[in-house]
């Protein structure tokens, strides 16, 4: 994969893009843009959790049918998920039907609703690192750093799940916290 590929519109974009429009959307609009709200991160930490072992592409094609069914991934709401609604959900062919990462969202969104508003907000984003010298390659990102480290061991001692190093990286690189866009990409 090269580090630039120009797209239709003759923008240099990251090469993880290629040429799928809606990973070119979702680059423009989305990756690396610092995103708050205990709600969006809660979001966002579900999906990214979802993820794992799959392709981010298969995530944001699904991600109408997760926001449905998973009540806009609002935590109060998910947190009283029962075990009829994870049945619900392993019947859905429109999301990841994985039993433990299913019952994880559910299991999240009740520790989210224990926090006080705003704490999700305020813990996720104090792991983010001052901003650095962007990547000049995508040799040059990492996939875990010791701030995702440090996040997922915090999040974890908490009772969170499906929250590694590696998730909370790209969690990290998706809601803005850190800004992996190479040189030469317009968003750069």
């Amino acid at each position: 994969m090269t580090s630039l590929i120009a797209g239709p519109d003759r923008r240099e974009r990251c090469g993880w893009v290629g040429d799928d429009p809606e990973y070119r959307r979702y680059h423009d609009e989305e990756w690396g843009t610092p995103l708050h709200g205990d709600r969006a991160l809660f979001e966002k930490m579900a999906l990214e959790g979802f993820q794992a072992g799959l392709s981010w592409i298969t995530i944001l094609r699904k991600r109408p049918r997760f926001r449905e069914v998973f009540a806009g991934f609002v935590p109060e709401l998910v947190a009283e998920f029962d075990d009829s609604d994870v049945e619900r959900l392993m019947a859905d062919a429109g999301i990841i039907r994985n039993r433990a990462k299913i019952e994880a969202t559910i299991g999240n969104a009740r520790i989210v609703r224990s926090m006080a508003e705003g704490e999700l907000d305020e813990l996720m984003w104090s792991f983010a690192p001052a901003p650095g010298i962007r990547p000049a390659s995508f040799a040059d990102v990492p996939a875990v750093t010791p701030e995702s480290t440090a996040m997922s061991k915090e999040l974890r001692r908490r009772g969170f799940r499906f929250v590694g190093p590696t998730t909370m990286y790209a969690l990290m690189q998706s809601a803005g916290m850190v800004d992996d866009h190479v040189v030469g990409c317009w968003r750069a």
